[in-house]
C-alpha cells in the first residue's frame, strides 16, 4: 500500500485544527499529515493538540509555494496531495481518489469539490472541466484545477520541477500547465473536498496580485498550451 504525503500550508489560518482533523481522519491508512507553518504569528497553538499525529515544520515566511516545496522535500509518500488550512478533505478522498487513478493508469488526477461558507455550510457543487481539450483550451485563460483537489505522483515533479516560489498567487496555475503539458490525467466528478469561501482568504485580499501573476503565467505558456491542443486535435482526427 503505497504512502500518501498530505501537505497542508498553514500561515494565521483560524481553520487549521479542521483541516488537519479532516487529513488525520482518512479512511485510506498509509498516509503522512505534514503541516508546514509559513511563519504564522497566530492559531499556532491550534495545532498543538495534534503534535504527536502530524509532521510540523517551522519556517520563515516565504510564501504558499515555499510551504509546498518544503513539505515536498521533507515528504515520504509516493503520493501528493495537498491540502489548504481553511479546507476540508471528505473522509474517502484519498482512498476514492487513488484506486481511481490506479484504474485509469494516470500520474496526475483532481476531482470536483464543493463549496462551503466560513461556517461549514454547503453552498454548491463545482464541476471541473474533464474533457482534455477543453481543459487544455481553459488553461489558456485561467487557473482551472483546484489545487486541493488534486493527487499526484510524486515522481511528477522529479520531471516537471517543484512549486514556483517567485509566483507568490499563481504557483498552481504555474505548476498544473507544466504537468498538463507532460502528462494525461483522471477526473473523478465526485466532490471530495470542501473549498471554503470566507472574507481572509488568500483569492480575495490579494486579488489584484493574482490578476498580475495570471497574466504572466497565460504568457509563459500560451504557446505551448496552444501546440498541445493542435496536437490533441491531429491525434484525434487520424483515428
Amino acid at each position: 500500500m503505497e504512502k500518501v504525503s498530505i501537505i497542508i500550508p498553514f500561515y494565521n489560518c483560524q481553520y487549521v485544527e479542521k483541516a488537519i482533523e479532516s487529513a488525520l481522519n482518512q479512511t485510506y491508512q498509509n498516509i503522512e499529515v505534514i503541516v508546514v507553518d509559513d511563519g504564522s504569528t497566530k492559531y499556532i497553538e491550534r495545532i498543538t493538540p495534534y503534535l504527536d499525529s502530524i509532521h510540523y515544520i517551522q519556517k520563515k515566511n516565504g510564501g504558499t509555494a515555499s510551504a509546498l516545496n518544503t513539505g515536498i522535500r521533507y515528504a515520504t509518500g509516493e503520493y501528493f496531495a495537498w491540502l489548504s488550512s481553511d479546507d476540508l478533505f471528505k473522509p474517502d478522498k484519498i482512498s476514492k481518489q487513488l484506486k481511481f487513478m490506479k484504474r485509469c493508469g494516470s500520474f496526475f488526477s483532481f476531482s470536483s469539490y464543493i463549496l462551503i461558507n466560513s461556517n461549514g455550510d454547503s453552498l454548491r457543487k463545482i464541476d471541473q472541466v474533464s474533457k482534455r481539450i477543453a481543459l487544455i483550451k481553459s488553461l489558456l485563460k485561467t487557473c482551472s484545477i483546484n489545487g486541493c483537489t488534486v493527487l499526484a505522483k510524486m515522481d511528477v515533479f522529479s520531471n516537471v520541477g517543484l512549486f514556483d516560489e517567485s509566483l507568490l498567487y499563481a504557483n498552481d496555475y504555474d505548476m498544473w500547465c507544466r504537468i498538463l503539458l507532460k502528462y494525461d490525467y483522471c477526473c473523478i466528478h465526485e466532490p471530495l473536498v470542501f473549498y471554503r469561501i470566507h472574507e481572509n482568504m488568500g483569492t480575495k485580499k490579494h486579488i489584484y496580485e493574482i490578476i498580475k501573476e495570471t497574466e504572466i503565467v497565460k504568457s509563459r505558456y500560451n504557446q505551448p498550451l496552444k501546440n498541445l491542443i493542435t496536437k490533441l486535435r491531429k491525434k484525434a482526427s487520424e483515428k
